[in-house]
């Protein structure tokens, strides 16, 4: 088995622990993978990790480093936009979003437009938001979470679905 192999194993180790709660025993395997062999999705993968323990500033350094690594690879662009949000920093989360929608390696693909719905919605910019969102379900049109962010930004607009385009509340 070679170091890489080694690095895949650390990473796929890291991920269980992740999916069992296990947050200082993941970022330990994300961390001995990248000390092996460094790759973009270790590195976006730490930085989530360290996002849960409020380390945002080295969350998106993280990432940095695995733009740099794979600029192709989406998922690091949409956490980044995710922290700047967590941040209070929506104008500059907006355009890394923008950059994780044109990736070519990303999945889940309608993340970052639902997470640009959210800045939108914070932002007071509803029409843009309620674009995005739909954007979000066309891309994934099973997943709930754009419909349902789109339902409450419905009800919180006086819950007036008649002002909405058929279209639209179709999606609702």
């Amino acid at each position: 088995m070679g170091v890489k192999d080694d690095a895949l194993r650390l990473l796929e180790e890291g991920n269980k622990c992740h999916s069992e709660g296990k947050t200082d025993e993941a970022i330990e395997k994300y961390r001995q993978s990248i000390e092996l062999h460094p790759t973009a999705d270790a590195h976006t993968y730490l930085g989530w990790m360290l996002s849960f323990k409020g380390e945002l500033d080295e969350a998106i350094r993280q990432c940095k480093i695995a733009i740099e690594l794979d600029p192709d690879f989406g998922n690091p662009y949409n956490d980044i936009g995710v922290y700047l949000m967590q941040q209070g920093h929506f104008l500059e989360a907006e355009s890394w979003l923008r950059r994780a929608t044109e990736a070519r390696r990303y999945e889940p693909r309608h993340f970052p437009y639902i997470n640009l719905g959210r800045v939108y919605i914070a932002q007071r910019e509803f029409g843009r938001a309620i674009r995005e969102l739909c954007r979000a379900i066309e891309v994934a049109p099973k997943d709930p979470a754009a419909r349902e962010l789109l339902r409450e930004l419905a009800a919180r607009l006086n819950g007036s679905f008649g002002r909405l385009p058929d279209s639209i509340r179709k999606l609702l």
